[in-house]
């Protein structure tokens, strides 16, 4: 399968990220991702290509006793450099004439992620099934992808979980007076509002 456009879109209605793939042979793969799954993906990914990057280095096996710090800093520089050659400006093909995953997008529950020796990344991402009296295989979906397209892929990643604010920290409301009774002490009950 060539890859031809990626999409990775927040939204906020689902709360959750949608990832559509489509293909040079006009097929669509639609994938959706949640907070669980990103929670333990995101730090994965982010090794897994960090780690690939520096082994495709010309001087990769010198790399090993480098300090995390060099490690970190050449890794940085290879990510901006792919970006750089990367069209984000293209829109987005719609209405793919196949789909072979379905009209509803997988619910991703686990991803595989492997470098090949070629260079690549293997990703493969599963739907488990809640029913274990399903007859039906539980969906799945895997693809290779060069380093520059990987990393347009975590690049656009990291702008849906910045828009999603998942990573932010909750914080507790502030305590708010009680307006019912002016200069109680007393704390108004809290509200919560769905």
């Amino acid at each position: 399968m060539n890859i031809h456009q990626l999409s990775v879109t927040y939204l906020p209605e689902q709360d959750r990220i949608l990832a559509r793939i489509n293909t040079t042979a006009g097929e669509e793969m639609r994938l959706w991702l949640t907070r669980r799954l990103m929670v333990g993906l995101w730090p994965l990914l982010s090794k897994v290509m960090t780690g690939h990057l520096l082994r495709l280095e010309a001087a990769g096996s010198s790399l090993e006793s480098a300090g995390e710090e060099l490690k970190a800093m050449l890794a940085d520089f290879r990510k901006q450099e792919f970006l750089q050659s990367a069209d984000f400006d293209t829109p987005y093909q719609e209405n793919q004439a196949t789909l072979p995953l379905g009209e509803e997008p997988l619910l991703v529950t686990d991803v595989d992620a492997a470098p090949l020796p070629n260079g690549r990344l293997r990703l493969s991402f599963n739907e488990g099934t809640q029913d274990k009296a399903a007859v039906a295989e539980p969906r799945r979906f895997e693809m290779e992808m060069e380093p520059r397209l990987m990393q347009g892929l975590l690049h656009l990643l990291e702008q849906a979980l910045t828009q999603s604010r998942w990573r932010e920290p909750f914080q507790p409301a502030p305590a708010a007076e009680d307006s019912t009774h002016p200069g109680s002490a007393r704390p108004s009950r809290p509200r919560y509002l769905n």
